[in-house]
């Protein structure tokens, strides 16, 4: 049936249950591909209970499963369902698989967890392998410290189904910056099956008329940004305290808190900021890249997103990584900043406002990612509407076929 329609399908399933990194990601993609395809219609699968503020284009849509939340010991939890979490992750377990059946994608694009959480993708998995349906594993640059994803994914199962299951893994990033299965045993035809495709272009979106973020602040700034702020209210405290140390020569700073910040901490920040001539903040825009293009520089923590926008928008970028409870942001900017393309200052825990201070002022004199020359950089969203464009020619006889090669 699929090779007699005269329209492509995609299907992209979101791990969500923390933050924005997943969504924003999969939402890009999934923008780029009907943006490079008018016969292309993409549906995500997303667990994430703030997708329904986004903006999506035509041909885009989504599909919620009930939300989960982990928490700091490592277990789940319903995020509003007063039911276990075995019933909801069978919920959504269901509803991932009924959408794949009734939506029945010309691909799958899996984002970072092989089997989905707790497993959560296989039986779709299984459907649509049995349709020859061509399924792609999408990984961002870094996982984490090779010694903890080996026990993280050994746990999970997660190397047998990258066998199993995936024709293609697309990395959206570059080896000489990181190999986010290094360290692990990864069978010769897994490794075959790896592409990099560089990073992941963003553009800008004009502010909406009603956003919050359409206009605070004329002139020049800095934009502080911690993502979904859930765990960013470390680089806040310090961005605020070099501002009540000695604001000097700094430029006027953009704090935005994130959607997942604590309502008690924004409020105690918001009157922090409110006593600081030259602060402004804001809860959240959805269109933060527009913000992204305006600033004259950026601090970040360095999630995966928000380095794709500084290295897209040309900007003098200051990452400020997490190193709990993963190495991501550490391993990233690190490998960044030894090649030039972003400054580090690693999270003291005395937090030095001076240094703090010091290092923003550093910031504006600082060259931008552009002035290092890295040959496919920014390649991520042209090969990644490539490698789609290959997979969706395939018709559903020759899809059949696909399986063999998974196991070669």
């Amino acid at each position: 049936m699929a090779g007699r329609r005269d329209h492509k399908r995609a299907l992209i399933y979101s791990h969500d249950t923390f933050g924005l990194g997943h969504l924003r990601r999969c939402r890009a993609i999934a923008h780029a591909l009907v943006e490079a395809n008018p016969s292309l219609s993409v549906l995500i699968l997303s667990g994430s209970p703030i997708i329904g503020s986004f903006d999506f284009r035509s041909r885009v849509d989504f599909v919620r499963v009930p939300g989960v939340i982990k928490l700091r010991n490592g277990e789940y939890l319903s995020l509003n369902l007063q039911i276990d979490i075995t019933e909801t992750l069978a919920l959504r377990s269901s509803i991932i698989r009924h959408t794949a059946d009734i939506f029945d994608p010309d691909i799958l694009i899996v984002d970072k967890e092989p089997l989905g959480l707790r497993g959560e993708v296989r039986p779709a998995l299984d459907l649509l392998r049995s349709r020859g349906t061509p399924l792609v594993l999408g990984l961002r640059d870094v996982m984490d410290d090779p010694s903890a994803l080996e026990s993280e994914w050994e746990r999970k199962n997660a190397i047998p189904a990258l066998s199993e299951y995936y024709d293609e893994i697309w990395v959206y990033g570059l080896p000489q910056i990181c190999d986010p299965l290094a360290g692990l045993d990864l069978p010769a035809g897994v490794r075959r099956r790896m592409v990099y495709t560089g990073y992941l272009r963003r553009q800008a979106l004009e502010p909406a008329p009603a956003s919050e973020a359409a206009a605070p602040i004329d002139g020049d700034f800095i934009l502080v940004t911690t993502g979904g702020g859930g765990d960013g209210e470390g680089l806040i405290d310090w961005v605020l305290a070099a501002y009540e140390h000695d604001p000097g020569g700094l430029l006027p700073a953009l704090i935005v808190f994130g959607p997942f910040m604590l309502p008690e901490r924004q409020a105690a920040f918001a009157a922090r900021a409110a006593a600081l001539a030259k602060v402004r903040t804001l809860t959240f825009d959805t269109r933060l890249e527009a913000l992204i293009e305006r600033a004259r520089g950026v601090v970040a923590m360095g999630g995966y997103n928000t380095f794709c926008e500084i290295l897209s928008f040309d900007k003098p970028g200051l990452i400020v990584p997490r190193i709990a409870p993963r190495l991501e942001q550490f391993i990233r900017a690190s490998r960044a900043a030894e090649l030039g393309l972003v400054a580090m200052l690693p999270d003291q825990y005395s937090r030095d406002p001076a240094m703090m201070a010091a290092a923003l002022l550093q910031l504006t004199q600082q060259k931008r990612p552009s002035d290092v020359v890295v040959p496919g950089l920014l390649d991520g969203m042209r090969n990644v509407e490539r490698l789609t464009a290959k997979w969706l020619d395939y018709e559903r006889a020759g899809r059949l076929r696909i399986g063999a090669r998974r196991n070669a």
